[in-house]
């Protein structure tokens, strides 16, 4: 079953896939959100996302969970991705807590790909959790 980690950073939508918890090194790595004001780039963002959902044949997607204010408040548009996101009509989504992805990777040796760029680790740690 694959699966996607998703991390939302400003405009970047930061993907991950996994295969039974095995690394699937995919060539597309993120998916930006140009400007969130022009529907152009909104349906832009909304085709890209499901072309990648199809390619790699994603079942269930996880999303890292932002908080909603507060100093370490997501910003507006990760808010707008995820909603983009959540109503693709191809596979479930579930929002997973920094908690819980810090709690796993407590409890857990985790040791990343070396296909793994940096900044996808958290994309990574959020798909990694789903699977326990």
């Amino acid at each position: 079953m694959n699966i996607c980690g998703i991390e939302l950073k400003a405009n970047n939508t930061i993907l991950v896939v996994l295969n039974n918890s095995e690394y699937i090194d995919t060539k597309i790595k993120k998916i930006i959100l140009e400007d969130d004001e022009k529907q152009e780039d909104i349906r832009k963002f909304c085709n890209e996302f499901l072309d990648f959902l199809q390619k790699n044949q994603i079942e269930k997607i996880f999303i890292k969970k932002r908080a909603k204010k507060g100093a370490f408040s997501g910003g507006a548009v990760t808010f707008k991705m995820e909603g983009l996101i959540q109503l693709n009509p191809l596979c479930e989504v579930e929002l997973i807590s920094s908690n819980t992805i810090s709690s796993f990777e407590k409890k857990n040796q985790i040791e990343f790909p070396k296909e793994l760029k940096k900044y996808q680790e958290q994309a990574y740690l959020t798909a990694k959790t789903s699977v326990i």
